[in-house]
C-alpha cells in the first residue's frame, strides 16, 4: 500500500483531527490541574506564614526584642536547609539577623505581602528562586520580615510541564500509529470491494463482494451489495428469458398473420373474404398487443419504479367494482360472480395494477370454471393483513405445478386449448411483489383458490360511487 495513498485516506485524517482535539482537551484539563495545584501550594505557603508570624508575634510580645532576635537566629541557623525566611532589621534595613543578606528592594515600602527574588546556594548548582513574605514594622521602628521559598510551587510547574509534553508526545505518536494501522485494515476492505465492482464492470456479472463474518458496516453493505447484484443478475436473466419467449411464443402468431395476409392477396377473393381475412389479422394482432402490454406490466412492477405512484384507497370497494364488471362475462359463460367483502380495507398501492391482477385471477377462473360453479371473492383482515381470495371450482392446478404456474409463457396441458400467452398469473405476482403481498395457490376442493395478503393502513377512505378506469381484461392467460 502506497504511502501517499495511505496518508491521504479519510481515515488517517480522521485520526489526526481525533489527536488535535484529544490534545486541546488534555492541555485544557493538565491546565485546570495545574492552576488547581499551585493554587492549593500557594494557600498552605502564606498559611505556613501565617503560622510563622503568630510564632514569633507570642516570643516577642512574652520577652521582648532580644528573644525574637534569638528564635530568629536558632529558626534561621540553617540557611540551607530549610525553606523559612527569616529577617529582622533596623529603622535603616540594615539586619540584626535572619538567613538573607540584605532587606529586599521591593519590600522597601508600607508592610504587607511581597514576592521576590532570592539566591539558593545549595547543590548541586547555585540559582535564584522567587521567594514569598509578609513585612512588619515593630516598636521602635525595627522591621520584621517573614516568609518562605517557592520551591514545591516551581517543582509542581516544572513536574506538570514534562508530564503535559510528555502525554502530547505519546498521544501523537499513539494516534498517528493508530491511524496508519486503521487506515491500512479500512483501505484493504475498500480495495477488496473496489477490485469486486471492477471485475463486475469488466464483465464478471457471478462476482460478488467478500465477506468476512464479523457483522461489521462493511460485512452488512457487501451483503447489501451482493443482494443488490443478485436482484439485478435476476433481473437480467428474467430479461434474457423474456426476450426468448417472446421470440419463441410470438414467431408462430406473426407467421401465421404474415401467410393469411400473402394467401389472402394472391388469391383472387371477394370483398367478404377480404374482409373475413382482416378482421382475422385484428383479432391477431390485438392479441400480440395484449402480450407486449402484459410484459410491460410485469417489468413495471418488478422493476419498483411505481412504488412512489402508491396512494390509499378501499380494496373492499375496488373488488366491487371489478366483480360488477365481469359478472356479464361470467353470465355467458353460465356462472355467477359472488363478493364477499363487507368491511372497507384501506391499502396503499398502485390501484391500476392491483385491479389488472384481480381482473385476471378473475379472467381464469371464468375461463377454467365457468359453468362449473360461483366464482368466489372474499376480503377479510387477518392482523394488519387485508386477505383477498378468488376462488373457482374448475379443474385447478396439481400441487407440484404452482410455483412453475406463476412464471412468464408457462401454460398447464389444462389450458393448451384456450385463448392466452401464459402471462396472467406472473403478472399476478409481480403486482404482488411490488406490494410485498404473499401470493399464494391453493386448492378450493373442487378448483384453484389464488390468495393475496396485502398490508393494511389506519383508516379506509371512503367508497366511491363507481370506478370509470376499470382494465379489461387482456387474454394474457
Amino acid at each position: 500500500m502506497r504511502p501517499n495513498r495511505l496518508l491521504a485516506s479519510s481515515t488517517f485524517r480522521y485520526a489526526l483531527v481525533y489527536v488535535a482535539m484529544f490534545g486541546v482537551s488534555m492541555v485544557g484539563i493538565l491546565a485546570f490541574v495545574y492552576w488547581e495545584a499551585v493554587a492549593v501550594v500557594s494557600g498552605q505557603t502564606d498559611e505556613t506564614i501565617r503560622n510563622e508570624i503568630a510564632s514569633l508575634a507570642e516570643h516577642y510580645q512574652e520577652r521582648g526584642l532580644g528573644q525574637l532576635i534569638s528564635v530568629i537566629a536558632e529558626r534561621s541557623g540553617n540557611r540551607f536547609g530549610q525553606r523559612g525566611i527569616y529577617l529582622l532589621a533596623d529603622p535603616e534595613y540594615r539586619p540584626l539577623a535572619g538567613n538573607i543578606d540584605a532587606w529586599p528592594t521591593v519590600a522597601r515600602g508600607e508592610p504587607g505581602w511581597v514576592d521576590f527574588l532570592i539566591g539558593i546556594e545549595s547543590a548541586p548548582r547555585p540559582s535564584r528562586q522567587l521567594a514569598r513574605a509578609h513585612t512588619f514594622v515593630l516598636p521602635g521602628g525595627f522591621r520584621l520580615l517573614v516568609g518562605r521559598d517557592t520551591t514545591e510551587r516551581t517543582e509542581l510547574r516544572s513536574l506538570i510541564t514534562e508530564a503535559l509534553l510528555g502525554a502530547l508526545a505519546l498521544t501523537t505518536f499513539l494516534a498517528v500509529a493508530g491511524g496508519v494501522v486503521m487506515s491500512r485494515n479500512l483501505l484493504r476492505r475498500i480495495d477488496a470491494i473496489n477490485r469486486g465492482s471492477q471485475a463486475i464492470l469488466g464483465g464478471d456479472f457471478r462476482r460478488r463482494m467478500p465477506i468476512r463474518g464479523n457483522d461489521d458496516e462493511f460485512d452488512q453493505l457487501a451483503a447489501n451489495l451482493n443482494r443488490m447484484l443478485e436482484r439485478i443478475e435476476q433481473l437480467m436473466a428474467g430479461m434474457h428469458n423474456v426476450a426468448n419467449d417472446i421470440a419463441h411464443d410470438l414467431r408462430s402468431p406473426i407467421s401465421r398473420l404474415r401467410s393469411r395476409l400473402e394467401v389472402t392477396l394472391l388469391s383472387p377473393q371477394d370483398a367478404d373474404t377480404y374482409r373475413a381475412a382482416l378482421e382475422e389479422t385484428i383479432r391477431e394482432t390485438e392479441e400480440i398487443l395484449a402480450t407486449f402490454n402484459a410484459i410491460l406490466d410485469i417489468a413495471l412492477a418488478e422493476s419498483g419504479a411505481l412504488r412512489n405512484e402508491f396512494d390509499d384507497f378501499d380494496l373492499a370497494a375496488l373488488i366491487a367494482d371489478v366483480a360488477e364488471f365481469y359478472a356479464p362475462v361470467a353470465e355467458e359463460k353460465g356462472s355467477t360472480v359472488t363478493v364477499d367483502a363487507p368491511t372497507p380495507l384501506a391499502i396503499r398501492g398502485n390501484r391500476h395494477l392491483l385491479s389488472q391482477a384481480l381482473a385476471n385471477l378473475i379472467d381464469n377462473a371464468v375461463k377454467y370454471g365457468g359453468g362449473r360453479g360461483p366464482i368466489e371473492l372474499t376480503l377479510h383482515r387477518e392482523g394488519t393483513a387485508a386477505v383477498l381470495s378468488v376462488g373457482d371450482r374448475g379443474p385447478g392446478i396439481p400441487e407440484n405445478l404452482r410455483d412453475n404456474a406463476l412464471k412468464r409463457f408457462v401454460r398447464l396441458e389444462v389450458s393448451r386449448h384456450t385463448p392466452g400467452s401464459g402471462l396472467g398469473l406472473a403478472l399476478v405476482a409481480a403486482v404482488a411483489q411490488l406490494h410485498d403481498a404473499e401470493l399464494r395457490l391453493e386448492d378450493n376442493e373442487p378448483g384453484l383458490r389464488v390468495m393475496l395478503r396485502l398490508p393494511v393502513t389506519s383508516a379506509a377512505p371512503a367508497r366511491k360511487a363507481k370506478t370509470t378506469s376499470l382494465p379489461v381484461a387482456r387474454k394474457a392467460g
